[in-house]
């Protein structure tokens, strides 16, 4: 098994990264806790509740089932108020555990439910799709989508711990996996040149879910955000970077429609069109976007994005928690393996988006 340990203010805590993880979910529950509420959606209850409920059991504590629907349409007040209902239902108190099953959604709403329980619960994230075990799982972030604007209602609220089962990754579509290589293949670009280098080598084996290379890449992932998360927990700013592509990427969720393109798909295209904006306000060299456009392509995400015009774009992201004083900040790389924040005038973003009007759609 790998331990990476995440030590932010907000609580420091182990991520377990190992096959079979799920049947030792009993060892996360601590000695006092009063019951566990499992927050879930149909969609993953149908594979793994019952293994989850069957571990969990071990602890001896009560347990109850929250179901909220599933997808990213649905993470909205009224999911987060039912996870609020069930709970206050169950009369459930201030040593209850909270255990977010499921992917990103479930995580971030789970969080944010127990953030606000009884003003702060213990919650334990066990993810089960890659970009929850590689990103939103680790490093606190919580929230629900605004219908103006992607993850504009949370809080940071870290968990006691972090469960990854890397078996869990075997019933995802190619799909799912494809978006959560994209925020694996990110760290790469904003931290680690190497872990670039290497995520260009493997990223076959790692599409295809080789035990080695996704257990790496998954570690890794873990490491990098867990470095960053340690110095910068609240996002004042060595954490903004972890943002690369996802200005552009939640204009797309939230223009789209949330679920209609995968939040790594997004941000997977978002990374190639912020390759562009760096190239062109930081020097970038034209052969790393070439890079990264092409390693964005091999891990299986949309490399064009939607035709709309610029003003569109520009007004999807004016919502954005990067943004300061009415001005535009995007995560930029000056090199492959380096990232800065930095405010980006309108007309140089219609550059950029100029670029992307006329490609072909896939």
């Amino acid at each position: 098994m790998s331990v990476v340990h995440v030590d932010a203010q907000g609580g420091a805590y182990p991520i377990h990264i190992a096959a079979g993880r799920l049947a030792q979910l009993a060892d996360t529950v601590p000695a006092d806790t009063s019951a566990i509420a499992i927050v879930t959606n149909p969609t993953v209850a149908a594979l793994y509740l019952a293994p989850v409920q069957e571990a969990l059991a071990a602890a001896g504590k009560p347990i109850h089932v929250i179901e909220l629907p599933d997808g990213e349409a649905y993470k909205n007040w009224e999911s987060l108020n039912l996870i609020f209902d069930a709970l206050l239902g169950a009369h459930l108190d201030r040593k209850a555990l909270i255990v977010a099953l499921g992917g990103g959604v479930i995580g971030d709403m789970a969080g944010f439910a127990a953030a606000c329980f009884m003003r702060g619960v213990r919650f334990v994230q066990v993810p089960t799709t890659l970009l929850a075990q590689v990103d939103s799982s680790v490093g606190g972030k919580t929230a629900i989508n605004h219908p103006l604007g992607k993850n504009m209602v949370g809080a940071f609220y870290q968990p006691i711990a972090v469960e990854v089962d890397t078996e869990v990754l075997k019933t995802l579509p190619a799909r799912e996996i494809s978006a959560g290589l994209a925020e694996v293949i990110k760290y790469g670009m904003i931290y680690d040149l190497d872990f670039f280098d290497w995520c260009e080598e493997q990223v076959g084996p790692m599409r295809t879910l080789e035990q080695e290379q996704i257990v790496y890449a998954i570690r890794r992932s873990c490491e990098v955000k867990a470095e960053v998360v340690s110095q910068d927990e609240r996002e004042s700013g060595l954490r903004a970077i972890l943002n690369f592509g996802h200005t552009f990427g939640h204009a797309i969720e939230s223009g789209m429609g949330y679920g209609q393109w995968l939040h790594g798909e997004a941000v997977g295209c978002g990374m190639i069109m912020a390759a562009e904006l760096s190239a062109l306000v930081c020097g970038l060299p034209a052969q790393d976007v070439a890079r990264i456009k092409a390693l964005v392509q091999a891990s299986g995400c949309p490399i064009n994005p939607p035709q709309w015009p610029a003003e569109r774009w520009l007004e999807l992201m004016q919502v954005d928690k990067k943004n300061e004083g009415g001005q535009l900040r995007f995560v930029l790389l000056d090199k492959l393996g380096h990232a800065k924040v930095q405010a980006v005038a309108p007309d140089v973003v219609r550059q950029v988006l100029a670029r992307f009007t006329t490609v072909e759609q896939e």
